[in-house]
C-alpha cells in the first residue's frame, strides 16, 4: 500500500521537527510568534513536497521557506512596541525552565537581532540548530572562511 502525500511528508518532517523549531524561535524573537512563521513555512512545504528532489536537503529547504517568508513579514508590517514587548516575553515562558535560565535566553535572542541577518543566521544555524561548518556552507552558499569569520565575528 502506498504512503499518501501527508504520510510522506510526516515521515520526513518529523525527525527536522526540533531542529526547526529551534530555529525558528531564534530567527523571530522579538518579531513575530515563531508558531506563525513554523506554520506558513510547513504549508509551502507540503505545497511544495513533490517538487523536492533530495529528502536529504528538506530542512535546508524548510530554512531558505522560513528564511524568506521572514523577510516578507518584515516588508510588510512592523509591529508596534507594546506588540513587541509581548511577544519578547512570550518566548521565555518554557516549562520546567528556571529563571536565570530565562534571563539568559532571553539576552541571548536581543543579541542576536543586533547582528546583521546573516551573521545572526550562522550563529543560530551552528550554536543552535547544531549543523556543522560544512552544512552552513551549504545552506548559506558561502566559503568555508566566510562561515568561521561570521561565527568569530557573531561571537
Amino acid at each position: 500500500m502506498e504512503l499518501t502525500k501527508q504520510e510522506r511528508f510526516m515521515q520526513v518532517y518529523e525527525p527536522v521537527h526540533e531542529r526547526f523549531e529551534r530555529y525558528c524561535k531564534s530567527r523571530v524573537y522579538g518579531e513575530f510568534h515563531f508558531k506563525d512563521i513554523m506554520h506558513d513555512t510547513l504549508v509551502v512545504a507540503f505545497e511544495k513536497f513533490d517538487e523536492i528532489k533530495s529528502t536529504d536537503a528538506f530542512l535546508h529547504f524548510l530554512f531558505g521557506t522560513s528564511a524568506r517568508i521572514l523577510a516578507n513579514h518584515r516588508k510588510k508590517k512592523r509591529p508596534e512596541y507594546v506588540d513587541q514587548l509581548i511577544a519578547k516575553y512570550e518566548h521565555i515562558n518554557h516549562e520546567n525552565t528556571l529563571i536565570e535560565q530565562q534571563f539568559e535566553i532571553n539576552d541571548l535572542y536581543a543579541c542576536l537581532q543586533e547582528l546583521d541577518q546573516v551573521t545572526s543566521e550562522c550563529i543560530i544555524l551552528f550554536e543552535i540548530s547544531g549543523f556543522s561548518i560544512k552544512e552552513i556552507m551549504g545552506i548559506q552558499h558561502l566559503s568555508e572562511a566566510a562561515v568561521k569569520q561570521r561565527l568569530s565575528r557573531g561571537r
